[in-house]
């Protein structure tokens, strides 16, 4: 037996990086899942490999229609929804002082108001599902600050509060809220720090107490972990998967 058998997800940013790892993991464990993304070739690819028990929905996470959109395919295609990964995020890099207003607002957009439209599309359907899970990937940025990435905090601080309120409102009708809050990952968005103006002398993930990044894979561990019966007392909490970034001075 699978440790989601019968569980119906919808992924966000489901095309590529955790979200890809997420939903293989996902229908290796028995579940259905639908995958949503603005990245339409390579999330019809990702779909298509699963078989049968996935789907692809172009979702852009700032446009309540498209989440309407992709929780009607779940229930259409799988006949409900009770599991939410709100995966989907971008990040801009640069200097407070020479940050653009419009890139700021950009990572709002995707990566706040994207996951609020994202919880507030699927709480009916969990409700008629008798309840369900919901994961917000936010960051050890949503915990610490971290040179070069105001707006990226910024959200991911957000998520992190918005995912504490959400579980106390939701609890009631059954439904799990909790936050993820990766370091470094390996994957495309992870590239994009290169761009970040600072003198490393040396890749900074040795530094960490694990000396390396941490991989998609591990990611998708967790939200599994969240996602299933194994969590079935938490919610409003902060899972942290960091290398042990956080733990204390570096260097």
């Amino acid at each position: 037996m699978g440790r989601l058998d019968g569980r119906v997800a919808l992924i966000s940013g489901g095309a590529r990086g955790q979200g890809e790892a997420e939903a293989r993991l996902f229908v290796a464990e028995g579940a259905s899942v639908v995958i949503g993304d603005v990245l339409d070739e390579e999330g019809r690819k990702v779909a298509e490999s699963l078989g049968a028990a996935a789907r692809y929905v172009h979702l852009d996470v700032t446009q309540p229609e498209h989440w309407s959109a992709a929780v009607g395919v779940a229930v259409k295609e799988f006949g409900k929804l009770d599991a939410l990964v709100n995966n989907a995020g971008i990040a801009r890099y640069g200097a407070l002082r020479d940050f653009p207003l419009a890139d700021y607002l950009k990572v709002v957009q995707v990566n706040q108001v994207g996951v609020f439209l994202g919880m507030k599309a699927v709480v009916e359907a969990m409700s008629a599902a008798g309840g369900g899970t919901i994961v917000n990937i936010s960051s050890a940025g949503g915990l610490a600050g971290v040179t070069g990435t105001t707006a990226y905090c910024a959200t991911k601080f957000a998520v992190r509060g918005m995912t504490k309120v959400a579980a106390i409102e939701l609890g009631p009708l059954g439904i799990r809220v909790n936050s993820v809050h990766p370091g470094g990952v390996d994957t495309p968005m992870n590239d994009q720090a290169a761009d970040i103006d600072l003198d490393f002398s040396e890749d900074p993930n040795k530094k960490l107490p694990l000396g390396r990044i941490g991989r998609p894979e591990e990611v998708a561990d967790m939200v599994l972990f969240l996602t299933s019966g194994e969590s079935s007392y938490s919610t409003g909490s902060e899972f942290v998967l960091d290398g042990g970034m956080l733990a204390g001075p570096l260097f």
